[in-house]
């Protein structure tokens, strides 16, 4: 199975939406609507186990085609063979939910339903989405699987980390059908920021008092690791400095991990003279202890009555000396006076955009999957409303992509 990219042309796409038998089956509805609504032509194909948690009239009303199912296999009694017919109508096939059971017959290349058979009839892109529960993604015979579909040429998103049908809170989330669009759109022609490089900071840092004590903050790295998904899905070459979060690596992205903001600092130093784009959403620590003990603070000792700190490197404010021509993006984690302190914080970074938001709302920013911010440029402000970290995500690079191509259009 080949998954080349489509040729340019125009916009739209036929795309064949797979459902398997998962509790993220509800999520198809939504992609489907999403690729409609950007102008996609859609058919889809439900698994038997799919038709238990998403109806076939919901998906043919919304597609406007009706639904490949089992008894397709035998026909419709003109003799064509439907999924013949499926597998070379698709410009892409995706299928979301994706389960282990599914992602298994893929990769062994079993066709016993309609839709393994199509998508062994099929010579073009496959997108898989992923959802299972972490212990059976994390099942050495699940990754055999992923790394043989890989090897393909096959295109997986996600999964991602967040709560599971099972209550627990783990990586096999499926991803949102915002972040499936964006892929499949990606896999049409090369993307704004295609043959360009994208250096991204995210996570908290921590600065050691002792072997066991730090000082960090409640940076979960969400927003960092999906600017660095939506920049890869336009074509970007990037790289991720992550502070500690447990958090899965993008597909696509080289990954460097520090834990301190000396480390990430130095990172930043390699690979910033490089990048054309640099986006600092990391919560780098802004003070770290004068000195850090070699063994254990014991409570008898009185050592953490008081803590003497010094200030960390400012990163932000050192990228301009060292990457010159890049589009440099910084984050501003504010509790009071937003906008006032976003705008001082662009003009004292020497910086082409601040991403302003309100960390003292329980409903957006640390730890949390949304956020709203209001991103401060040279002349414009543009406030991007409460939404999810991944949506977000792909309207901020979009945002700041148009700063790099009318940049790189100036005559030197």
């Amino acid at each position: 199975m080949s998954s080349p990219r489509l040729e340019p042309g125009s916009s739209a796409l036929r795309v064949l939406v797979g459902v398997s038998g998962g509790i993220a089956a509800y999520k198809a509805v939504e992609l489907v609507r999403l690729l409609k609504k950007e102008g996609h032509s859609v058919r889809c194909a439900l698994t038997r186990a799919a038709g238990a948690f998403v109806t076939p009239l919901t998906l043919e009303v919304l597609s406007g085609h009706r639904v490949y199912q089992e008894e397709y296999l035998a026909g419709d009694g003109s003799g064509e063979e439907l999924h013949i017919t499926a597998a070379e109508w698709a410009d892409v096939i995706c299928v979301a939910p994706a389960t282990a059971h599914t992602i298994a017959r893929f990769a062994n290349g079993l066709a016993d339903d309609f839709l393994s058979t199509t998508v062994l009839a099929f010579d073009g892109p496959l997108v898989l989405a992923p959802a299972m529960h972490s212990i059976m993604w994390r099942q050495e015979s699940v990754s055999a699987n992923v790394a043989r579909l890989r090897e393909r040429g096959v295109t997986l998103v996600g999964p991602a980390v967040g709560p599971l049908a099972s209550g627990d809170v783990g990586i096999g989330r499926m991803v949102e059908p915002a972040e499936i669009l964006a892929t499949i759109n990606g896999l049409q022609e090369p993307g704004p920021l295609a043959g360009r490089r994208v250096l991204i900071a995210a996570g908290p840092t921590r600065e050691a008092l002792d072997p066991v004590r730090f000082i960090s903050n409640r940076s979960s790295g969400k927003m960092g690791f999906a600017l660095a998904r939506a920049a890869v899905a336009r074509g970007a070459a990037a790289t991720l400095v992550a502070g500690p979060v447990s958090l899965p690596s993008p597909p696509g992205v080289e990954r460097v991990d520090v834990t301190s903001a000396e480390e990430m600092a130095a990172a930043v130093r390699i690979a910033a003279p490089q990048a054309d784009l640099i986006v600092m959403a990391a919560a780098v620590a802004d003070f770290k202890p004068t000195s850090v003990r070699t063994s254990k603070i014991k409570k008898s000792e009185g050592g953490l009555d008081s803590i003497e700190l010094e200030r960390t490197e400012d990163i932000l404010a050192g990228l301009r000396a060292i990457a010159p021509k890049a589009v440099i993006v910084g984050f501003a984690a504010e509790t009071d006076d937003l906008l006032s302190n976003a705008r001082s914080k662009r003009v004292g970074k020497d910086v082409d955009f601040i991403v302003a938001n309100d960390v003292s709302r329980a409903d957006i920013g640390f730890e949390g999957d949304h956020n709203e911010v209001t991103v401060v440029g040279g002349d414009t402000e543009t406030r991007f409303e409460r939404q999810s970290k991944s949506a977000l995500a792909e309207r901020l690079i979009d945002h700041v992509s148009r700063a790099l191509v009318d940049r790189e259009r100036q005559p030197a």
